[in-house]
């Protein structure tokens, strides 16, 4: 799947909404950036990368091989990109901003509300394209890995800075160590592809192979 890259998820949303909505719809967003803590609820799903929704209006759109088309609605693009599998992020973002959800897709055209869970996955799965080309630079690390990265490089440098200030004093250094290595321990993970992410990333890494060999190949890598 071209929207799937390693541990990482592309989903983009396109609903319809009309033409006498828009200024509802961007009234919403005004409202929720002036009071984010509406969406508090996801700042603690730690699969999320990250989430943004767009109003793209109906004479906004760019022309294609038929000319500029002619559309009777202005439309809603959600992008968002998360670790693990569809039924997992729909599932959390639902459970984790309900209200949030129901407030963002308020004025779509046909939006069933985010529960019942059916009818809202149903509701994004007919709205849902799929992405022509994604581009993962950490396929193997899902954002928990490289935030764990980032803290156990954080320690390292500090640690580095105490063995200069200590060299002369190896017990010393030694005790720091320790308390480094206890502070960081949680973070000393193993990227990579197991467990598998989802069934998607298991299948785009098998039918992606054999391009990678043949590349390899190639290039003599």
């Amino acid at each position: 799947m071209a929207n799937v890259a390693g541990k990482a998820y592309a989903m983009n949303v396109i609903t319809p909404v009309p033409r006498g909505m828009t200024w509802v719809q961007r009234l919403i967003f005004m409202i929720a950036r002036a009071f984010p803590n509406t969406l508090s609820g996801l700042l603690t799903l730690s699969l999320i990368h990250f989430a943004r929704w767009v109003i793209i209006r109906r004479d906004q759109w760019p022309a294609g091989e038929r000319g500029k088309p002619i559309l009777d609605y202005d439309y809603m693009l959600f992008c968002s990109n998360f670790n693990g599998t569809w039924d997992q992020y729909i599932d959390a973002f639902s459970d984790g901003i309900p209200s949030g959800l129901d407030l963002f897709w308020y004025t779509s055209i046909k939006y069933p509300a985010s529960i019942p869970i059916t009818s809202f996955k149903n509701y994004i799965a007919r709205n849902q394209f799929h992405t022509g080309y994604y581009y993962n630079a950490t396929p193997g690390s899902a954002q928990r890995d490289i935030k764990a990265a980032l803290k156990v490089y954080a320690e390292l440098k500090l640690l580095a800075e105490k063995h200069q200030a200590l060299r002369g004093a190896p017990d010393a250094f030694a005790r720091e160590y320790r308390k480094s290595m206890a502070k960081i321990q949680n973070c000393l993970g193993s990227p990579g592809y197991a467990p598998i992410a989802s069934l998607d990333t298991e299948r785009a890494d098998v039918n992606r192979r054999p391009f990678v060999i043949a590349q390899a190949k190639k290039t003599g890598s």
